[in-house]
């Protein structure tokens, strides 16, 4: 008798718990229509300051490209001018020895490239003509015996096809800078922009907190270092993976003899600097070089060489030093430079990498302060670059902690799962009675958890009501 009465008992309060905590679908489907609306008005805000931005971007580029070239410039001159000031040399003088000595570098370079276009550019002219002229014999001999004026008309439709390439690839070499005075003047400006970026850039952090205070200083500060050691860190990684396909492919191209190797050399490297893309077109040049010079078979002995070396540096080298520099997916990598070298031209292909960077920077430092205000991290278990990123972080981690209070204090919000942020496979559960799986009752253990929860929660909202 008392046990059917506890279980009488316990199906009226189940009953009763039931009762208390509907309530009309209208009301959920109002409530989700609210948080949707609200999260599309923000999205479209979000887009179109977005778009704003990127035409402004656009209105000024000419003056904005000098600035982003001149600070991609610094991150390879910033060490040197910084151990000259260690080492008591004036920041002045430190920012002038510096620049002479990269200026002197990149004309040594230059003296040493043009000779050798000169000497070999007539040479292989006359070599391609005669390897077209053989191309069209052949093809009028048997068996295709084709008509040489179809063949004229194609080689005119290739020749045409190459001067608009060509065109192309200049007007996206020059894009943004045409704009501008010109380019003597453009590089005029960069020059000068690197000069004072070397001489007083170890001063503007300081003079960013001082000038905006606060809150804003400090993150400014964190956000803004994280950002240059990122991007010099890409320029670094680039210089390096460039560096070792040109050295391959030209020590494999100089022991075939291929006519300028060293200036092979030099543009391979140049180009390894708009990932993918660059490497693609340096292998096709040296090949089609071999192949003017020195024939099919040599041409194909240079595609393997071209072919091993970039399969080496794209699967091995570079994800691995750019993982480390950028953190950035491969697929991100191709996307962007997608996307930029059609919006950009060439220009756009090789900011293309370093803005996804910027990105990816400012993303995880907000998914850093987010952990911190949600609860999930401390202050001490994330990593910051400097001591205002750390100071930061511990006033967002004890202003958090009472946020968190007043928010529970509002109404009873029922704990989320906890969840890991890789995840890890989900015990198996076995359908055979008896069996222990490690999971009680086949459910997953978060979400085991935060059933208890729910149910201790509305056993609470009973008492409450009575």
């Amino acid at each position: 008798m008392s046990t059917t009465t506890d279980t009488t008992n316990t199906t009226g309060e189940t009953a009763e718990t039931n009762t208390n905590n509907r309530v009309d679908r209208g009301v959920v489907m109002n409530k989700w229509l609210k948080n949707t609306a609200m999260l599309t008005i923000r999205l479209i805000v979000i887009a179109v300051f977005l778009f704003a931005l990127g035409k402004m971007i656009g209105t000024f580029w000419a003056g904005i490209l000098p600035v982003i070239l001149a600070l991609i410039i610094c991150t390879v001159l910033a060490p040197i001018a910084t151990w000259l000031r260690r080492h008591k040399v004036p920041a002045g003088l430190a920012a002038i020895l510096t620049m002479l000595g990269f200026i002197g570098l990149l004309g040594a370079i230059f003296s040493l490239i043009a000779p050798d276009i000169v000497n070999h550019s007539r040479v292989l002219y006359l070599q391609a003509f005669e390897g077209v002229q053989r191309l069209q014999l052949w093809l009028q001999g048997p068996p295709l015996n084709i008509d040489p004026e179809k063949i004229n008309e194609a080689a005119n439709d290739i020749a045409h096809w190459v001067q608009n390439q060509a065109g192309a690839i200049a007007g996206g070499v020059f894009s943004g800078i045409s704009s501008a005075a010109g380019l003597a003047v453009t590089l005029m400006v960069i020059i000068v922009l690197t000069f004072f970026f070397l001489k007083d850039g170890h001063r503007f952090l300081p003079w960013l907190r001082s000038a905006t205070g606060g809150r804003s200083g400090l993150h400014a500060t964190e956000l803004l270092t994280r950002a240059w050691i990122t991007l010099s860190g890409f320029i670094r990684a680039q210089a390096i993976v460039s560096l070792i396909d040109a050295t391959f492919i030209g020590l494999g191209i100089a022991l075939l003899q291929v006519p300028m190797a060293f200036t092979l050399s030099v543009i391979t490297f140049i180009a390894g600097f708009i990932p993918i893309v660059g490497a693609v077109v340096a292998g096709t040049l040296a090949v089609l070089v071999a192949l003017v010079s020195l024939g099919f078979t040599k041409a194909l002995i240079v595609l393997a060489i071209v072919i091993v070396v970039q399969q080496l540096e794209g699967n091995i080298l570079s994800p691995m030093l750019q993982s480390r520099a950028m953190d950035l997916h491969p697929v991100i990598v191709l996307i962007s430079v997608t996307v930029g070298g059609g919006l950009f031209g060439l220009v756009g292909a090789f900011l293309a990498v370093p803005v996804a960077a910027m990105i990816a920077v400012a993303y995880r430092y907000v998914l850093d302060m987010l952990r911190i205000h949600s609860g999930e991290r401390t202050a001490d278990e994330l990593d910051f670059y400097t001591s205002e990123g750390a100071v930061i972080a511990k006033i967002a981690e004890e202003e958090s902690a009472h946020e968190r209070q007043e928010w529970h204090q509002e109404r009873d919000w029922s704990a989320a799962p906890i969840i890991d942020e890789v995840p890890q496979p989900a015990e198996r559960v076995s359908k055979t009675p008896g069996v222990n799986t490690g999971v009680s009752k086949g459910l997953n253990p978060s979400l085991k958890k935060l059933r208890e929860q729910s149910a201790k929660l509305r056993r609470l909202g009973v008492k409450r009501n009575r």
